[in-house]
């Protein structure tokens, strides 16, 4: 009887395993992508820059997701899930290095070079790690696993931005007031030394990167066959399909998630900045992000209790809708310190959005998986644009007002969410 209760407990204990492994991925996705939230002020200070300049940072980031997103797809059509998540954290790892000329030469564009080619490895480890998650288990409860990710991810968020805050503006307020006195020669003296603070902490990033990579490479993490594992039920309907664009629903999701990212780092990237220009200290506002993390963490936490349980996945993305809608007029009309709550709390409206949109357009692809995987990925350029539309808006209107930008991304989530995921959709409802 105890032999038998061991041998079926192996499989469980394997698939939390690779849910762990996978976990670390998203860890690592987090650690690197809120580090912008406070990187974002740190440059804009230290190579002296505007608002729209500044958000050059998400742009410049998250554009290398539209780029590299269908070589992506094709890297990993070669080398296969795992090989290729090795490779993107490789990738990360070389562009994490780039910080160290960047930092003393003080070059904003180099700096951007450096976030650019981090946003590669991530493609590729993104386009790998999210269909492996999604599939790893019933797609019904896919929303569910994600969160589990997501809680990784955000828990990342928060300890990135804390370390790299203590490291790097630990005397934001002293500095900022300093710097109007100074001559030019002494203020050029100071940034470059501020923008010195950056190395140790990306040197240190690209090492663990490389160790992670090798550890992948000499893990048991199994392989997934996307074709396998996420065809249509009706096979004959599927081989009639001959293009990713006979799919309007995974098309719309991709729209879905440009808004989702685009809703994130809105929320995450800006605040810390907003923060300052609405007079609270450095000291205090450079835990902002952190704030919008722990908002993201509760609702991720949420969704593994409540998906699929209570809610299903498309409901869960009509209500992260509908508060998003809510909070965002909250911070438009309170004043304008007061507003720095609902913007954080946006993170909570956004939290399940990405993992109820990615099994709804990636279900029953098929054949179709990677390059639909790739697409999504794609969407990842919200993180690019709607940021940056925020920078210019702050800067001919006002930072507050400029948070305008997000309604209509929620607006588009409720209609995926109501009715846009069904549209072509010819498989079992997994909504």
């Amino acid at each position: 009887m105890t032999s038998g209760n061991n041998s079926l407990s192996r499989p469980v204990q394997a698939k939390w395993m690779t849910v762990g492994t996978i976990g670390l991925f998203f860890f690592i996705f987090g650690f690197v992508t809120w580090l912008n939230g406070i990187l974002i002020p740190y440059l804009k200070i230290s190579c002296e820059l505007n608002h729209f300049e500044s958000y050059l940072v998400a742009f410049s980031f998250y554009v290398a997701y539209v780029i590299m997103a269908i070589p992506a797809s094709w890297i990993l059509k070669r080398t296969g899930l795992k090989s290729g998540m090795m490779f993107g954290l490789f990738v990360m790892a070389a562009g994490a290095l780039f910080f160290v000329p960047a930092a003393m030469t003080r070059t904003y564009g180099m700096f951007l070079t450096g976030l650019f080619v981090m946003g590669t490895g991530l493609a590729i480890l993104q386009t790998a790690a999210n269909p492996y998650i999604t599939l790893l288990g019933p797609i019904e409860s896919a929303a569910q696993r994600i969160s589990i990710m997501g809680i990784c991810s955000k828990s990342a968020g928060i300890v990135a931005t804390f370390i790299f805050g203590v490291m790097a503006l630990s005397d934001g307020d002293a500095l900022l007031a300093s710097l109007k006195d100074m001559d030019v020669v002494q203020k050029a003296a100071t940034l470059n030394e501020l923008a010195n603070r950056v190395i140790v902490p990306y040197v240190s990033m690209a090492v663990v990167l490389i160790l992670i990579g090798f550890f992948v490479r000499f893990s048991g993490l199994p392989e997934i066959d996307p074709n396998d594992e996420n065809s249509e039920d009706d096979d004959s309907v599927h081989a009639s399909r001959t293009s990713i664009f006979q799919y309007p629903y995974l098309l719309l999701g991709v729209i879905a998630i440009f808004c989702d990212v685009g809703l994130e780092i809105v929320a995450g990237d800006t605040i810390i900045s907003y923060g300052i220009s609405q007079g609270i200290p450095v000291a205090i506002a450079k835990h902002f992000t952190s704030m919008t993390m722990v908002a993201m963490i509760i609702g991720y936490t949420t969704g593994v209790i409540v998906i699929p349980k209570y809610l299903s996945q498309s409901t869960a993305l009509r209500i992260c809708a509908i508060a998003g809608i809510i909070l965002t007029i909250l911070a438009l009309s309170v004043p304008r310190a007061a507003s720095v709550v609902f913007i954080a709390l946006l993170g909570m409206a956004n939290s399940l959005i990405w993992p109820s949109v990615w099994p709804l357009a990636i279900e029953g692809l098929g054949k179709f998986t990677r390059i639909g995987s790739s697409l999504l990925i794609m969407g990842n350029l919200g993180g690019a644009l709607v940021p940056l539309l925020y920078g210019r808006l702050a800067d001919v209107i006002n930072p507050q007002m400029a948070y305008i930008v997000v309604i209509p991304c929620y607006f588009f989530i409720l209609y995926y969410a109501v009715s846009g995921h069904k549209i072509g959709k010819r498989v079992k409802s997994i909504s």
